[in-house]
């Protein structure tokens, strides 16, 4: 580009030759409108045309020059361009310049259009580099959320939503992790101060109140957090794990009963036998001739050791299960004949028994199943405080759903409006003789955890959303190992 002085400078010379022309024609029109005297007009117009010669010649010289200068450096250029010329004796200036520029142009539209090639593959690389990424995280089966520096979900594929329970709308992590809120607080002291926690188990809800269990793991997005400790970003991988939670204490108690039951089962016959003694001499007793008080005492014996025994029976059947005597059975008539059989006692108790759903028939040993659901109705019965004045009812509801083997299983819900059990009380609520009664042996519901489970089912505790205790049996809708 040319500079900018050079145009003023012509500018200026352009307006003083045009200034002179102009004065010279003054000059001589005065001179015209003098006096027709030659020795006067003579000498001013040979001094007007002396001045006008020596001023407008360097600037009638170098005009030119400065004109013609920006179009020489026009020509420079165009014969520096890496452009194809015309031979030397066919060169015309004109037209070599203008070939030259119009090469130059092309060719800047040929690596415009080569750029804006280059850009749109660049852009759709990028889009497709991000569908990827979409792609990939929501097929991730875990869940995955990551969250800004503000605590804002950026990232959260489908399975994390369904595991947080979440809905759309939810972002902020207080909303998102609302349901769980001890991984609330592992993301915000991970934003705080980049800690890292690495497959850590925590609790969590569901909305309608079931307990879920949750490996996480959270780690700072930015390897290198700032210098007050913050992280920029979070990064929560989630795993549903209840199912393995449920195992792994299924199968802790398993071996728990399994070592209780061998080491007790011989002690338990030995005490049979000295109960059938006691009994027996208690039964002595109650026929000799005693006083009031004596035949009171012999009663009160002998009704504590029928207790004792029965305790003993129940947990001999318990220490040496029996072998399955399977058949078609009607989890409707069985739930009718147990509330039958236990009528006095919710009569007693002031509980309502109530049965909804459905109930297909399973393959089942009938009196196991029978026992093991008596257990269930009447530690429900059992559970109610004294002193509760409000309506006492116990349900148990039936319904059918597809387990992980691509099979179907019955699940029956036996719910209570007690006061719910505490989290030291459902770890606990199936080893034997663990009991929260002030009368009970605590074998009836281990006796029913181990009939379930023998049947190839579960049985678990949990507290209802709506207050008391809800226990849950699944027996495959097939026929048990035996």
């Amino acid at each position: 580009m040319l500079p900018r002085y050079e145009n003023r400078v012509q500018l200026v010379l352009a307006l003083v030759v045009g200034l002179l022309l102009v004065a010279n024609l003054f000059t001589l029109t005065l001179v015209a409108m003098t006096p027709p005297d030659r020795s006067v007009r003579a000498p001013v117009l040979f001094a007007v045309f002396t001045i006008t010669l020596l001023v407008s010649l360097p600037g009638i010289f170098l005009l030119p020059r400065w004109l013609v200068r920006p179009y020489r450096q026009l020509v420079g250029e165009a014969e520096r361009a890496p452009v194809a010329t015309r031979p030397e004796g066919a060169r015309d200036e004109t037209e070599f310049v203008l070939e030259t520029f119009q090469a130059v142009v092309a060719q800047l539209r040929a690596q415009q259009r080569e750029l804006e090639k280059l850009s749109a593959q660049a852009s759709a690389r990028a889009a497709s580099a991000e569908m990827f990424n979409e792609r990939v995280v929501a097929s991730i089966p875990s869940g995955l959320v990551a969250f800004d520096a503000n605590g804002i979900a950026t990232i959260i594929n489908p399975p994390a939503r369904a595991l947080l329970d979440a809905d759309e709308s939810a972002q902020h992590l207080a909303t998102l992790l609302r349901l769980s809120p001890e991984l609330s607080g592992m993301v915000e002291r991970c934003l705080q101060t980049g800690e890292l926690y690495r497959r850590v188990e925590v609790s969590a809800t569901t909305s309608d109140g079931r307990a879920r269990r949750l490996g996480v793991t959270v780690a700072p997005v930015d390897p290198q957090p700032a210098s007050n400790g913050a992280a920029r970003g979070a990064l929560c991988l989630l795993t549903d794990i209840t199912e393995v939670a449920q195992l792994r204490e299924a199968v802790a108690l398993k071996r728990n009963l399994e070592s209780l039951g061998e080491m007790s089962a011989g002690l338990a016959h030995e005490f049979k036998n000295a109960l059938a003694t006691l009994h027996g001499y208690a039964q002595l007793l109650q026929h000799l001739e005693l006083d009031e008080r004596a035949r009171g005492a012999a009663s009160a014996l002998l009704q504590e050791v029928r207790n004792l025994s029965q305790m003993v029976t129940a947990f001999l059947n318990f220490a040496r299960p029996q072998p399955l005597q399977l058949s078609e059975v009607s989890i409707t008539e069985l739930l009718a004949d147990c509330a039958a059989e236990l009528q006095p006692l919710y009569d007693e108790r002031r509980v309502s028994f109530s049965v909804s759903g459905v109930f297909p028939e399973v393959r089942a040993d009938e009196l196991m199943l029978r026992q093991a659901l008596i257990n269930l109705l009447r530690n429900a019965a059992e559970a109610f405080d004294d002193s509760l004045t409000e309506e006492r009812r116990v349900s148990a509801h039936g319904s059918v759903e597809a387990d992980d083997n691509g099979g179907q299983r019955l699940v029956v819900s036996v719910e209570d409006t007690g006061t719910g059990l505490s989290p030291s009380e459902l770890q606990r609520i199936f080893i034997p003789f663990f009991t929260t009664k002030t009368k009970g042996h605590g074998i009836g519901l281990a006796l029913a955890h181990r009939v379930f489970t023998e049947h190839g089912g579960t049985l678990s505790a949990a507290n209802s959303p709506a207050g008391g205790a809800i226990f849950t049996l699944r027996l495959p809708l097939e026929t048990p190992q035996t």
